[in-house]
């Protein structure tokens, strides 16, 4: 049944999209889990919880995300292998520093946050209010998450400088 009014042909473009960020949100998930549980140094107290608080908050969007494109009538891509193929978010290797795990963090808010961007530009396409108001949402808290994070990055920086 078309419950929602939409045209499946214009919704295709959405799910597909919905499925990048899904396989991105992923791999960016099992990042914060790496991270949370390698983190060492004198910031390790404030960047083990603040990674836990952000690997919460990305298993919760997650799962809307998935249930998003079921709303939709399309398939949520569900394993691992699919999500490596096409994420553009890159599986945090070689990254030691708590430093370097923040600067991670961000790069793969860039990505995540341009492809919740694509998300909300195809959804208004096919006049899919319901998704734009969802992404729309994550967008603004992962914008907020990445200042947050980058503020803490400058002050990083700037101590290692002086």
């Amino acid at each position: 049944m078309n419950y929602h009014g939409l045209n499946k042909n214009e919704l295709a473009a959405t799910v597909k999209n919905l499925n990048q960020l899904l396989a991105d949100y992923q791999i960016y998930y099992q990042n914060l889990r790496n991270f949370h549980w390698n983190v060492q140094g004198e910031n390790f107290f404030d960047l083990h919880s603040k990674f836990e608080t952000l690997y919460t908050d990305a298993r919760i969007k997650i799962d809307a995300i998935a249930e998003r494109i079921l709303t939709l009538h399309g398939k949520p891509m569900s394993l691992l292998s699919s999500y490596l193929k096409i994420a553009k978010v890159q599986e945090g290797r070689d990254v030691e520093t708590d430093h370097q795990m923040v600067m991670t963090v961000l790069e793969n808010h860039k990505i995540l946050i341009d492809c919740m961007r694509d998300v909300i530009r195809t959804a208004g396409k096919a006049n899919d209010e319901g998704t734009i108001d969802l992404i729309g949402g994550f967008l603004s808290d992962l914008e907020k998450s990445s200042w947050m994070l980058d503020a803490w990055a400058v002050r990083k920086v700037e101590m290692v400088m002086t």
